[in-house]
């Protein structure tokens, strides 16, 4: 990256992520989010419906700058998101760029406020033009908020994509979050979740709908993080249901 001072740094993201990714999912939690570690793969091009980023995380030029208390974070690609052999295509996805914008609530005078919105766009790749409807981008949009008051911080996020193609679908996603400080050591939290897979004509939509468990204790250089997530309906599939359980130990040095 380079630190450009008051112009913003501007960077070259090959995997960890920028632009309206860092912001697809807000909601608080102790750990791991509520649809980490679930299997499921919608229409969209990650494996969890309704994670909004229409850059990816490859080959990607991001842009940050922050500006009265609002930053900007940028992110833009041409050619696919993912990599490629040498000599090979770019695959499907020709382009794309996206944003997120991000603050507190210091500006309006609320102390604990959080909030952020983003878009973005993407070419699907297809070049298909049928007599009732001529492909065009894929749009992601989204907004959080999140308001902390001593010990508990609660959050709430919409996320929307809309796939251009001829089949066009959409996934929309609505989640919330509660997490609670018990003390300097330990934190608890729980979140819910609901993806509605807009189908194609003739179908009928399908709702998602996830909740997730969290816990982390502290105690000095170690760490202790575990979370339970549940999933029905998944990837928009009815009767199609995952769970799973996690508990991971780290120590600082």
């Amino acid at each position: 990256s380079i630190d450009m001072g008051d112009m913003g740094v501007l960077a070259f993201d090959q995997g960890s992520g920028s632009g309206l990714a860092t912001i697809d999912d807000k909601t608080p939690t102790a750990a791991e989010e509520i649809w980490d570690g679930l299997d499921g793969a919608g229409a969209s091009t990650t494996s969890v419906g309704g994670l909004v980023g229409a850059a990816g995380n490859s080959g990607v030029l991001n842009y940050v700058k922050t500006i009265a208390g609002i930053t900007f974070n940028g992110a833009a690609r041409r050619g696919s998101g993912t990599a490629n052999s040498d000599g090979a295509s770019s695959g499907a996805g020709q382009g794309a760029w996206d944003f997120a914008l991000t603050g507190s609530g210091d500006i309006i005078g609320v102390d604990g406020l959080s909030w952020g919105a983003g878009y973005g766009e993407a070419d699907n790749g297809s070049q298909t033009i049928t007599a009732v409807i001529d492909e065009g981008d894929d749009e992601h949009m989204t907004g959080f908020i999140t308001y902390a008051a001593g010990p508990v911080t609660v959050g709430y996020q919409v996320s929307n994509i809309a796939y251009g193609g001829a089949s066009a679908s959409s996934e929309e996603a609505v989640a919330w979050g509660l997490a609670f400080n018990v003390n300097d050591n330990l934190s608890v939290s729980y979140g819910e979740r609901e993806v509605t897979y807009t189908k194609t004509a003739g179908n009928n939509d399908v709702d998602e709908e996830g909740e997730g468990i969290a816990i982390a204790y502290t105690m000095g250089s170690m760490k202790i993080a575990g979370n339970q997530n549940e999933v029905s309906n998944n990837g928009g599939t009815a009767g199609t249901n995952d769970e799973m359980m996690e508990i991971a130990l780290s120590f600082a040095f």
